[in-house]
């Protein structure tokens, strides 16, 4: 039943690419302490991250990570992504549906991404913290798997 609503979703973002709209970015909340990018951001872990992005996530949060109104989340800015990292990588690790982000509500189910590897994770977050106008701070494969050991729990 998951495969098939899925693949409804997969069908109705290429059906529909008109539906897609660009949100303008988020602003943080005043007195927000913006993200600090560190140095670890290594180009080979962008590549990588970037090319996952184009197998997994273009689909739905479209190739400008502008994402789809009201239905995908956009990864433009938001506090969701340049923000707590633990909870960037539960939402990979466990998906999530119906969620409430910068004030804007997105319907459409995310699908868990745990069967992937720690390192492809991080590579996949530290691309989507650093494209579309992000500048956040690597996430690494030893955080992941401290976060994903402690998601069991």
């Amino acid at each position: 039943m998951k495969r098939v609503f899925f693949l409804l979703i997969v069908l109705s973002a290429v059906v529909f690419p008109a539906a897609a709209q660009k949100k303008p970015a988020a602003k943080a909340a005043s007195g927000a302490k913006a993200a600090t990018p560190k140095a670890t951001v290594s180009a080979a872990s962008l590549a990588r991250g970037k090319a996952l992005y184009a197998q997994s996530c273009l689909t739905c949060h479209q190739a400008d990570g502008g994402g789809v109104d009201r239905m995908n989340a956009p990864l433009t800015q938001t506090t969701w992504v340049t923000g707590d990292k633990t909870r960037l990588v539960r939402v990979l690790l466990n998906g999530m549906q119906g969620v409430e982000i910068d004030g804007e509500e997105y319907v459409n189910v995310m699908p868990a991404f745990d069967y992937l590897t720690d390192q492809q994770l991080a590579d996949v977050l530290t691309y989507v913290r650093n494209s579309f106008g992000n500048k956040a701070s690597a996430v690494s494969a030893p955080e992941v798997k401290a976060i994903r050991a402690a998601n069991r729990k």
